[in-house]
């Protein structure tokens, strides 16, 4: 295989691996939030199936898209929902940030641990869709491998969404307290991410418009080099501004210190039970 070509996919799986540790990071603080309200060891086993569940859809949703991603409205739908969710998280983040959260100071009924696992699936599927079509729409663009196809895609193009899409759920697992601490030092680049994941949209919608059966622009403009050297000069224009130009979090500290003593709190309980087991 040909050095450049190798460079090419090992660049684009890197920023895979950096988009999805912060969307994991985001998910699976929305995850630890659904379940928060059950007792210790079934909190543990409803994580344990909302991993399972991000595996599975994950991989179900890339197998789904492989078949379909040639499909100009496919791509048209995946573009506009990529710019939907990025507008929809920044301007919640911006405009309603400030906003008191009445629903917060309301006492809920709390629900019932295969109710909440349940809610952790159906939020699996939203973020198996998620991060599939912003991998699909950075990866789609690289050139064939000629290695054959997985599904209805170039091999080579599958193997690093499919990695990319694994390293997610393992971050979601392993690394996202790391990630989560970031996000409180530099609050701005979970806003960077979110842009960045626009900005993927816009890929996807330019490779819909220079489609075949469109041509509402030519269709070697989306696999250009002029293209391709535009997008990630700005992709990396956001993820450095998102980094440089965050305000610190002046309570940050104290958050991190939190999320540790968390952590500690629950590998000592997890220490416990083995012990207890033993």
């Amino acid at each position: 295989m040909d050095v450049s070509l190798i460079l090419e996919y090992g660049w684009v799986l890197l920023l895979l691996i950096l988009l999805e540790g912060i969307l994991a990071a985001d998910n699976a603080l929305v995850l630890a939030i659904m379940v928060k309200h059950l007792p210790e060891k079934e909190r543990k086993k409803a994580l344990f199936y909302g991993l399972a569940g991000a595996f599975v859809f994950r991989f179900a949703s890339l197998f789904i898209i492989s078949f379909l991603v040639d499909v100009w409205q496919v791509q048209a739908i995946g573009g506009l929902y990529l710019l939907f969710i990025a507008l929809n998280h920044i301007i919640r983040k911006w405009v309603f940030r400030k906003r008191p959260d009445d629903e917060t100071k309301r006492p809920k009924k709390k629900a019932g641990f295969w109710v909440t696992v349940l809610k952790v699936e159906i939020a699996d599927i939203a973020f198996a869709v998620d991060s599939i079509l912003a991998a699909v729409a950075l990866a789609i663009a690289l050139p064939p491998t000629g290695l054959g196809t997985i599904g209805g895609m170039d091999s080579g193009q599958f193997m690093v969404i499919l990695t990319g899409g694994l390293i997610g759920v393992i971050i979601m697992r392993f690394a996202a307290t790391w990630f989560v601490k970031v996000l409180h030092a530099r609050p701005g680049l979970e806003i960077a991410a979110f842009m960045i994941v626009g900005w993927v949209g816009v890929k996807l919608i330019v490779l819909t418009l220079s489609h075949e059966d469109l041509a509402v622009i030519p269709h070697d403009f989306a696999h250009s080099t002029g293209w391709k050297l535009f997008f990630y000069s700005v992709l990396i224009l956001i993820a450095v501004g998102g980094w440089f130009l965050s305000k610190k979090d002046p309570e940050a500290e104290k958050k991190v210190e939190k999320i540790e003593e968390e952590v500690e709190e629950e590998l000592k309980e997890e220490n416990q039970v083995k012990d207890r087991e033993f």
